[in-house]
């Protein structure tokens, strides 16, 4: 079949692994995937993102960049509609965004099924971060997306139930996690480079992927590789963040700045030879309603990960079976670290059934798109007629759009 890609994320990071894997893995399966995206986003390095956005956002009053947001969507849709009438998709396929209502639009006007991939619930999460002045709006544009399409995939059960609770019935839901490529950790080189590079020979490390925040909170691990300094044991953060300043002047602090390494942005190809050389890998702190990409990388490498207790991670790991979980605060945390990088057998262990639960629960991008592909075969049965896969006509003649 013929499945439009629409998104419209502007950083290169996470997100954006996550639309290339999809997008890969659906043609790999043998559909074609035509892409409605910002222009900027093939110009844009991995860790970086549209200057544009972030200038707006500088500068401008909340209210006129979120009004930008919205606005983009009027343009959107006409680059939708001219996609939709020049390749005749059978479905759209969206990753959801806040004030981003032209995928609806564009599934109503030519009638075609559309599919939502939510990652977040972007109200909230924008509401308590950066904040949202347009509230009513925002609200809105959730609701509308959410309520309209035909099926939603939310990334985790926790998830799911915010957006029942915002209306959509639960026959319109199916939860896909987050997974890994297959070939991820295929042909990974020797990491005697890695050890040279950072200084890693003989040394037990614990590593973090990823753009490291405030609220991971890794002064933790920091702090026990500082109250063990007899020990051989070095952080090894692979990717850069917010919080590195704080991280290396903290070590510092501590006397044990040449324990922690950091990488700084790394190319995509380049990542699996440095969680390869990871001893216990940290999943300190996460969203709780998130899938996080970097469990499932480190899962794929038979890594003994250190993860936190909450219901999103459950759905994945389990406490002493493929992870050690850690209660919400530090004692727990620092406490569970230090058991891992005492225990060889524990790590090797815990590891290996993290690789063995990998495949096991195929969490892979392929099995992902596979369920994307039953959803759009089943859409496309019952589509064009009343049936349950038709949204209740008061819900979407709401709002409207662009003929």
């Amino acid at each position: 079949m013929k499945i439009l890609y629409h998104h419209r994320v502007a950083s290169k990071d996470g997100q954006y692994v996550h639309i290339e894997e999809i997008i890969s893995s659906l043609r790999h399966l043998g559909h074609e995937v035509v892409v409605c995206e910002p222009a900027s986003i093939q110009s844009t390095q991995f860790g970086g993102g549209s200057g544009v956005v972030q200038k707006m956002r500088a500068v401008l009053p909340g209210f006129v960049h979120e009004l930008a947001e919205f606005l983009y969507s009027v343009p959107d849709y006409f680059k939708l509609r001219g996609l939709i009438r020049k390749h005749k998709p059978d479905a759209i396929y969206e990753r959801y965004n806040l004030y981003f209502p032209s995928g609806i639009w564009a599934s109503q006007r030519f009638n075609l099924p559309i599919l939502m991939e939510v990652n977040a619930p972007l109200f909230q999460e924008r509401s308590g971060n950066e904040g949202i002045s347009i509230k009513w709006l925002a609200r809105w544009s959730e609701d509308y997306a959410w309520n309209n399409a035909h099926v939603v995939l939310p990334v985790t059960e926790v998830l799911a139930r915010m957006v029942l609770d915002r209306g959509v019935p639960r026959e319109r839901l199916q939860v896909i996690p987050n997974g890994i490529n297959r070939a991820f950790c295929d042909d990974i080189p020797s990491v005697d480079a890695v050890n040279e590079k950072y200084g890693l020979t003989g040394k037990l490390v614990l590593g973090f992927t990823g753009f490291v925040r405030p609220w991971h909170q890794l002064d933790r691990a920091l702090r026990v590789i500082a109250d063990n300094r007899d020990r051989n044991w070095h952080l090894l953060l692979v990717g850069d963040g917010p919080d590195r300043p704080r991280l290396e002047a903290l070590a510092a602090e501590l006397g044990i700045a040449d324990r922690l390494s950091v990488t700084g942005i790394v190319e995509r190809a380049n990542m699996p030879e440095l969680v390869q050389r990871f001893d216990v890998a940290l999943q300190p702190d996460v969203v709780a309603y998130a899938s996080p990409l970097k469990m499932f990388e480190y899962m794929a490498m038979g890594k003994a990960i250190l993860a936190p207790d909450t219901e999103n991670i459950r759905e994945i790991l389990q406490d002493e079976r493929n992870a050690l979980l850690f209660e919400n605060e530090d004692a727990s945390f620092m406490a569970k670290l230090l058991l891992l990088c005492e225990d060889d057998a524990l790590r090797a262990n815990l590891g290996e059934s993290a690789r063995e639960s990998i495949n096991e629960r195929d969490f892979f991008w392929d099995k992902n798109a596979e369920k994307i592909v039953q959803q759009i075969d089943s859409i496309r049965v019952g589509f064009g007629k009343q049936s349950q896969y038709h949204v209740d006509p008061t819900v979407r003649n709401s709002g409207g759009g662009p003929k």
